[in-house]
C-alpha cells in the first residue's frame, strides 16, 4: 500500500493535534441534503427548480416561483456502521435528527410588458452535513503502535528532556510523564523509546490489542440568502450568498493492551482520551442558470465558489498508562500542564469549489404546473477535493505557522483528488399526488485507489399538493464505504480500518403558499 508522509514540523505544543487532510474533508465530502422532494429524486436540483433546495444547489431554480411559500423539513436518520480492522469485525450505530431546508420564499410576477417575467427572493437554513456518528473497532497489531507518533515527534524536533516534559501538552509530554515513552541512549546520543512491546526477532509473540472509539456530534448548517430572476419563462438566473455555520465535537478514546498478558514485561496497557470542540463561520457564493431550449427541456449549470470559513477549536487530552514494575499506574492530563485550560487554535479553511451540469425533461411542460405529468432529471457534479486549503488567522500569522500550513496543504494535494457525483431521479404526477424515485453515486475523494470509498444513495417518496398546502415524505438509504486511520506514521505502511454500512433516513417537508 502507498506510504503517507505526514512529516509536519512541530511549531507549538498544540500542533501535535492540529490540522490534517481529514479535517479538510469534513467540510467537503457529504451526500446532498435537502427537501423531501429533492431527496426522493436522488438530490437532482441542477435544472428542475421550483423547490427551496435550489438555493443550495442552483439558485436559478428559485426563479420559477411566482408566489410566496414557507417550508419546514425535519428528518430522522439511523446510522449503522460495520468496520473491519486487522481481521476483527465490529459494528456500531447511532440514531440522529437532522433538518433540511427551513425558510421562506418571496416570489412575485413582473409586468408582462417587461423582459423580466418574475423574480424571487429566499431566506433559508439547511443542514448540508450531519456529524453525529459513532465509529469503533478493535484488532491485534504486532507491527506498529500509537506511541510511535510521539517518538517521531520528539526525534524530529531533537527534543531534550525539558521539552519532552512541557512542550507537547496534548501528546508527547503526556506520554513522557506517564513513562509510556522514556529516554534511551543510542550511539551515545539521547533518544526515546516506547514501552509498548511489538514483535521482534527476540520476542516474536509480542503485540497489542488496539481499540478505537470516537463519538462525534454537530452539523454543517448553511444560511442562504438567494435572489433569482425569470426572463420570459425561458432563461432563469440566480445567486446565493451562503453563510456556513459549523459545530463539531469529537470525544475520542483509544487504548492499547499487552496481548501477552505478561505481568513482568513493563507494559500492561495505556488509554488516550481526547475531547475536541470546533466551531466555524464563513461566507461563500453560489451562482447558476437554467435555460429552456425547447418547451420540454431544461438545461442547468451552477458553480459553487470555495467557502471561506474561520474556525476556533478547543481541545483537552489525557493519558493513563500502566507500565507495571517500570513506573506503575500513572495518569496525566493536558489541564495539569495548561493551568486547567483547554488548548485553543484559530485558523481558516477554504473549501473545495464545485461545478454542476444538469438536464431535465418535463412531460407536458406548460405554464400551469398542475397539468405537468412527469419529469426525469440528471445532475453531474464535480468537486475539487484536493483544492481545500488551510491558512493562518491574523492573530497567529507568523512565518512559522505559514510554513506549517503550506506543508499541510501540500499533503492535501497529494492525498485527495477531484471526482464526480452522479444523480438521477424522476416523478410521476397524478394531481394532487406525486410519486418519486431517485439514486445518486458519490465517488471517492482519495487519490490512492487502494482506499475504497464511495457512497450510493437510493430514495423513494410521495407528495401531496392541494389548496396551497403541500407535504412530501421520503425514505432514503445510503450505502457507505470508507476508511479510518487510528493514527499515521512517517515512512511506514499505515494500518487502517475499512468501513461499510448504511444510513436510513425519513424526511418530511411541509409548507404552504400565501
Amino acid at each position: 500500500m502507498k506510504k503517507y508522509l505526514f512529516s509536519f514540523c512541530l511549531i507549538i505544543s498544540f500542533i501535535a493535534n492540529a490540522q490534517s487532510p481529514d479535517d479538510a474533508l469534513r467540510t467537503a465530502w457529504f451526500t446532498q441534503n435537502g427537501s423531501a422532494r429533492m431527496m426522493a429524486v436522488g438530490g437532482v436540483m441542477g435544472s428542475l427548480g421550483g423547490d427551496i433546495s435550489a438555493a443550495n444547489v442552483n439558485p436559478a431554480g428559485l426563479g420559477l416561483y411566482k408566489t410566496r411559500e414557507i417550508v419546514l423539513t425535519p428528518g430522522f436518520f439511523s446510522n449503522n456502521n460495520k468496520l473491519s480492522y486487522r481481521g476483527t469485525d465490529t459494528s456500531s450505530n447511532k440514531n440522529i435528527f437532522s433538518n433540511g431546508p427551513i425558510g421562506i420564499i418571496f416570489g412575485s410576477s413582473g409586468n408582462n410588458q417587461k423582459k423580466w417575467t418574475s423574480s424571487a427572493f429566499a431566506i433559508s437554513v439547511s443542514q448540508l452535513a450531519n456529524y453525529n456518528n459513532h465509529i469503533q473497532y478493535t484488532g491485534s497489531n504486532n507491527n506498529t503502535s500509537f506511541t510511535e507518533q510521539y517518538l517521531e515527534e520528539l526525534a524530529r524536533d531533537r527534543a531534550d528532556t525539558n521539552s519532552a516534559l512541557s512542550n507537547y501538552i496534548f501528546g508527547s509530554s503526556l506520554a513522557f510523564r506517564t513513562f509510556l515513552i522514556d529516554t534511551t541512549i543510542v550511539n551515545g546520543q539521547l533518544g526515546y523509546k516506547s514501552l509498548v512491546l511489538l514483535a521482534s526477532p527476540a520476542n516474536p509473540t509480542a503485540g497489542v490489542m488496539q481499540s478505537y472509539d470516537a463519538n462525534t456530534t454537530g452539523g454543517y448548517q448553511e444560511i442562504a440568502l438567494s435572489l433569482a430572476g425569470n426572463m420570459e419563462d425561458k432563461l432563469y438566473v440566480g445567486g446565493t450568498v451562503t453563510i456556513p455555520v459549523i459545530s463539531y465535537q469529537r470525544d475520542f478514546f483509544y487504548s492499547e493492551k499487552d496481548a501477552t498478558n505478561n505481568p513482568n514485561n513493563n507494559f500492561a496497557y495505556f488509554n488516550y482520551t481526547e475531547s475536541l470542540k470546533s466551531t466555524g463561520v464563513g461566507v461563500g457564493l453560489k451562482l447558476g442558470m437554467i435555460y429552456k431550449p425547447k418547451d420540454f427541456w431544461r438545461i442547468g449549470f451552477a458553480f459553487h465558489s470555495p467557502q471561506w470559513i474561520s474556525f476556533k477549536d478547543e481541545i483537552r487530552a489525557s493519558i493513563t498508562a500502566n507500565t507495571e514494575a517500570y513506573a506503575g499506574l500513572r495518569t496525566v492530563t493536558s489541564d495539569e500542564l495548561n493551568s486547567g485550560n483547554p488548548g485553543t487554535r484559530e485558523y481558516n479553511i477554504l473549501t473545495p469549489w464545485r461545478a454542476i451540469a444538469s438536464a431535465s425533461y418535463v412531460f407536458r411542460e406548460v405554464a400551469n404546473t398542475k397539468k405537468q405529468r412527469a419529469f426525469v432529471s440528471a445532475d453531474i457534479e464535480y468537486v475539487n477535493y484536493r483544492g481545500a486549503r488551510f491558512s493562518t488567522t491574523g492573530n497567529n500569522n507568523s512565518s512559522a505557522m505559514q510554513n506549517y500550513y503550506s506543508m499541510v496543504n501540500g499533503e492535501i494535494k497529494d492525498y485527495y483528488k477531484g471526482n464526480v457525483n452522479l444523480k438521477l431521479g424522476g416523478e410521476l404526477k397524478f394531481d394532487p399526488w406525486m410519486f418519486r424515485l431517485g439514486a445518486a453515486y458519490y465517488g471517492s475523494p482519495y487519490a490512492d485507489n487502494n482506499l475504497k470509498a464511495d457512497r450510493f444513495v437510493t430514495a423513494a417518496g410521495i407528495g401531496y399538493r392541494n389548496y396551497g398546502f403541500f407535504i412530501d415524505i421520503t425514505y432514503s438509504a445510503t450505502f457507505v464505504k470508507d476508511v479510518n486511520f487510528p493514527y499515521r506514521l512517517n515512512d511506514v505502511p499505515n494500518t487502517y480500518a475499512t468501513q461499510s454500512g448504511n444510513i436510513n433516513g425519513l424526511i418530511i417537508t411541509f409548507g404552504f403558499k400565501f
